[in-house]
């Protein structure tokens, strides 16, 4: 299913868009009826797929060779409402997704370095990767949850 960087990056992309929706639907009803459960679902989903998306955004970073000011972009574009679509786009258009994981090495001088030596690694015993990642995030989920809402609690 995500056999080349674009495509899994434009399934977590629109995944980031479609769970702003449900976080604001959750304020929304939050502040007309009173439903707090709203926020606290959409914000949980939210929550995960955010990390998800920026441990993307800084695979591809590696995997596409992206500068720092692309990778600053494009993981700040979670951060806005909806903003991960037009970013995705233009990653998109402007060549950044093209090409295939990058699991062997080539003259680079990058692929010398420790980063892209651990990444081709990983890319070749993808299983092993997932499962990293998904640890890290719920990891990282936890800790936050544990530590409270943006803004503390009421």
């Amino acid at each position: 299913m995500f056999a080349t960087p674009k495509s899994l990056f434009r399934v977590l992309a629109f995944a980031e868009a479609v769970t702003w929706t449900l976080l604001i639907t959750g304020l929304i009803l939050r502040a007309t009826v009173g439903l707090d459960v709203a926020v606290s679902i959409g914000g949980a989903i939210h929550g995960f797929v955010f990390l998800a998306y920026g441990a993307t955004a800084v695979l591809l970073t590696v995997n596409q060779r992206w500068s720092v000011g692309t990778a600053i972009l494009t993981i700040g574009s979670a951060v806005i409402p909806y903003a991960t679509i037009p970013v995705e786009l233009w990653l998109a258009r402007t060549g950044r997704l093209d090409g295939p994981w990058r699991t062997e090495a080539s003259d680079h001088p990058r692929d010398a370095g420790w980063v892209d030596r651990t990444m081709r690694w990983f890319l070749k015993h993808p299983y092993i990767l997932v499962l990293l990642i998904a640890a890290a995030v719920v990891l990282l989920y936890v800790v936050l949850i544990t530590a409270g809402p943006p803004g503390g609690r009421e």
